[in-house]
């Protein structure tokens, strides 16, 4: 196993970091060791392991509707199906 010497220093919001270090306790990993499975993952991709876009329009409205809770909601499966077939 190779020695960990290097250090990464990153300023971010503290809600966000709060938020993530939840998210990563529940499954069970340190900060440390999501960002080594990151850049991991960078490396491998030869980039960023998802695609980052700005959204078109119609995903922004969307987006924007959804945030202000402007959003169908359904009972059951059958009941959307039921919606998208009208």
């Amino acid at each position: 196993m190779t020695t960990k010497t290097a250090t990464v220093h990153a300023r971010i919001q503290p809600a966000l970091k709060t938020a993530a270090e939840t998210v990563l306790a529940k499954l069970g990993i340190s900060t440390s060791e999501a960002i080594v499975i990151y850049f991991s993952q960078i490396a491998l991709q030869k980039g960023l392991p998802f695609d980052v876009k700005i959204p078109n329009k119609k995903t922004q409205k969307a987006m924007r509707e959804a945030r202000e809770g402007q959003t169908k909601r359904f009972r059951s499966v059958e009941e959307l199906m039921r919606d998208l077939d009208a």
